[in-house]
């Protein structure tokens, strides 16, 4: 098909497909200036660079144009079911499922992992060093009442957060429990100034921590805090771009992808911020 063929197809959905126009949505960032246009929500690989890392790449070879809405997975998740966004990058993998199942999201593909860790000040008043597993640490923050920072914002993060507490048998609550409805970098930053205990992504803390003077790593390791992406799109025809991000998701998951996403951040910081997709299926469930 020729470029123009390309040009007027793409036009032409526009005017025919349902979804909203990158004019009704909030672009944070948007990435590249080739005639096909399409819409991905995600949190934590938009706000760390990898989306934009990913897309340079995706357009080596294409010309297509995309709008990154910030979002948290449930709010990710949201804005998919709505028609508002093409595709999403998410790490809720029972939501995900549920909208596989329900038809409104298609093409469920893993494409790497990070994990979180619980940090804390280096104090650690809750002992959760001496933790043997991640509901314990939940259980002593709890029993000491210490200051733990939650997004409460439903995102990947706070779901998993709510799940550790389950696990821990707690509903967590009081003057100890603060929940900021802001993003992993922002709660970060109140944790360390206010010198609490919180549970980040490894890849936010790799990219941040030297902004972060009085947070340390205190507990890691528990195979419940390994953290899947997996990148889900509109069922083709459901939204003008729903095509161009079934593309962009074949790319994302194919081996020059994988490796983006494998060695992302290891210039900048020594260490790369995400796992692959091979290493990430050990824990995908």
């Amino acid at each position: 098909m020729s470029v123009l063929c390309r040009v007027m197809m793409s036009l032409l959905l526009f005017l025919i497909v349902p979804g909203v126009s990158f004019a009704e949505i909030k672009c944070e960032e948007s990435y590249g200036s080739g005639p096909e246009k399409f819409s991905l929500a995600t949190g934590s690989p938009g706000e760390l660079g990898l989306l934009k890392k990913l897309v340079d790449a995706f357009n080596a070879s294409n010309a297509y144009t995309l709008c990154w809405v910030k979002a948290g997975s449930g709010e990710s998740l949201k804005l998919l079911k709505e028609k508002q966004v093409d595709m999403i990058m998410v790490h809720a993998p029972g939501a995900e499922k549920k909208a596989v199942a329900d038809g409104w999201a298609t093409k469920r593909t893993l494409i790497g992992s990070n994990e979180f860790f619980i940090v804390g000040p280096s104090s650690d008043p809750a002992k959760i060093g001496q933790a043997t597993s991640a509901a314990d640490a939940f259980s002593r923050i709890a029993g000491s009442k210490s200051l733990f920072f939650s997004r409460g914002d439903n995102s990947g993060t706070h779901k998993k957060e709510l799940d550790a507490w389950k696990n821990a048998g707690i509903t967590p609550e009081g003057d100890w429990y603060k929940i900021t409805k802001d993003f992993m970098k922002a709660t970060l930053k109140k944790t360390n100034d206010e010198k609490g205990y919180f549970m980040t992504d490894s890849s936010t803390w790799v990219a941040e921590n030297k902004n972060l003077p009085n947070l340390k790593v205190l507990y890691r390791g528990d195979k419940f805090l390994i953290n899947t992406y997996h990148a889900l799109c509109q069922p083709i025809g459901a939204t003008s771009g729903a095509e161009s991000a079934a593309a962009f998701i074949d790319f994302v998951s194919s081996p020059q992808g994988q490796a983006v996403i494998r060695d992302y951040g290891k210039d900048m910081h020594g260490a790369g911020l995400y796992n692959d997709a091979e290493y990430a299926a050990k824990y995908d469930d």
